[in-house]
């Protein structure tokens, strides 16, 4: 972490760089190389060890990779943080590297579907005891949780139903019993929420979404104390999810617009939910900047704002999905979410479709659920086209 008081914005630009040498590129330079060389063997042993700082191996590190993870424990104020090839890999390789047989985890029922299916699949292989609690309710997750617990597992805001999780009087609960507790921030982002100042120990990311922001590259961060994120690098260097240096270089470049972008993100993010809100074709929308939302009030305890996505649900079923989404003009008709234009798609096809039906709507998500992800183009040319898909129904 830096002791540089600067704001966020000057160390989205600075924090990874290192003090500059004479002719030193301005851009940080991508390094394809997969192997370092050293004629010196005593220097070699010395970094192989990590006592003398250098790369060896780009499945452990990389000099492209690296400013990236330094800019990203500069940005969440944590001890050090470790980058992923997907943000199920930093997702998975986190858990697995904490959690052991005859473990107990509590978590969340509302969490990305490949995230439900590690509670629901894979863990109870590895025989660790999945508690998956009502999102919302706070008092049986702190039941839960005083039972007895490895960690507590938190998404918030949730994908696709936006719930807010009170991340600071789970944490409080969480940490009596000494379980760690993680937050999956991708929905925020530091800019919004920062869930290490909330109590959380570990916040990680789909560096997929907004942190690159471009839908050109993949990734995941996870940032925490350097005790536990040298552990998960551990895991991680020995199973292999690395991050490769050209999506790093991406990624830190979206880094470099990030609190730009989320300030736009949250006006269109806020602007399309009241619009949504009071149209007579819309069943349900889910803001958690929306007065009606659920847990708003937690929502504006934690959150600085609150985001460019949202989900809405349309009266009847499916078939009106079906003749909405190819009718929008700007709005890419994908998965994914976070980046600079607009992104949509039914959970059923998109973020939950490894869930069966029944699954789904146990989780409360209809059928007829739409995510939108606000992009950062005129707001009132996303309403527009909003307006026409709505009135073709």
């Amino acid at each position: 972490m830096t002791d540089d008081p600067k704001n966020f914005s000057t160390r989205a630009l600075w924090a990874g760089h290192l003090p500059p040498v004479a002719g030193e590129d301005v851009a940080t330079p991508i390094h394809h190389s997969v192997t370092f060389g050293y004629y010196d063997m005593d220097e070699w042993f010395d970094v192989a060890l990590d006592r003398k700082p250098g790369h060896i191996y780009s499945r452990n590190t990389n000099p492209t990779v690296r400013p990236l993870e330094v800019t990203m424990s500069s940005l969440e104020g944590s001890e050090e943080a470790v980058s992923f090839s997907t943000g199920m890999a930093a997702i998975s390789n986190t858990l697995y590297t904490l959690l052991e047989p005859g473990d107990r985890a509590v978590a969340i029922k509302d969490t990305y579907g490949g995230t439900n299916k590690i509670f629901l699949e894979f863990l109870p292989r590895m025989k660790v005891d999945c508690c998956l609690c009502d999102t919302l309710d706070f008092d049986t997750i702190e039941e839960e949780v005083r039972k007895g617990c490895k960690l507590l597992y938190l998404e918030t805001p949730t994908n696709p139903l936006l719930k807010v999780v009170d991340i600071e009087r789970l944490a409080r609960v969480a940490h009596e019993v000494g379980a760690l507790v993680i937050v999956d921030n991708t929905f925020a982002t530091m800019v919004n929420q920062r869930p290490l100042e909330l109590g959380a120990d570990i916040v990680l990311y789909s560096a997929t979404k907004y942190l690159n922001g471009h839908s050109d590259a993949m990734g995941g961060i996870v940032c925490g104390p350097r005790e536990i994120v040298d552990r998960v690098y551990h895991y991680r260097e020995i199973n292999g999810a690395t991050l490769h240096a050209n999506s790093a270089y991406l990624i830190l470049r979206g880094l470099k617009t990030l609190e730009l972008r989320m300030q736009r993100h949250n006006e269109n993010g806020q602007r399309i939910a009241e619009f949504l809100h009071d149209h007579d074709k819309v069943d349900q929308v889910f803001y958690p900047g929306l007065p009606a939302h659920t847990n708003h009030d937690v929502a504006r305890k934690q959150m600085d704002g609150f985001g460019g996505m949202l989900s809405f649900s349309l009266h009847g079923d499916f078939d009106q999905v079906k003749q909405l989404v190819p009718n929008l003009t700007h709005a890419h008709a994908a998965a994914s979410l976070g980046s600079v234009a607009t992104l949509i798609g039914p959970p059923r096809v998109t973020s939950h479709v490894e869930l069966t039906m029944e699954e789904r709507k146990a989780m409360g998500i209809p059928e007829s659920l739409i995510r939108y992800s606000a992009g950062v183009e005129n707001v009132d040319d996303l309403i527009d086209d909003l307006k026409r898909g709505l009135a073709a129904l």
